[in-house]
């Protein structure tokens, strides 16, 4: 009958280890989403940046013809 209550304990240590990595599992998740908010914020942020550039030798200006800009 002593094997049946190391089964139990068994099993109840092995339900209580499942809990504790399915807790953990679910902040390590929490955590690699928040990552990915701050890459997809800095994406946006990088893409602004650039969309502000402008490609060099290109002026929009009274003498656009010639491609560089008035001194």
């Amino acid at each position: 009958m002593i094997w049946v209550w190391v089964f139990l304990g068994i099993a109840v240590a092995g339900m209580v280890m499942l809990i504790c990595y399915a807790v953990w599992l679910a902040h390590l998740t929490a955590d690699v989403l928040s990552e990915v908010a701050v890459l997809a914020d800095r994406s946006a942020e990088f893409l602004d940046v650039v969309g502000h550039l402008g490609a060099p030798g290109t002026y929009h200006g009274d003498d656009s013809s010639s491609g560089h800009r008035p001194t």
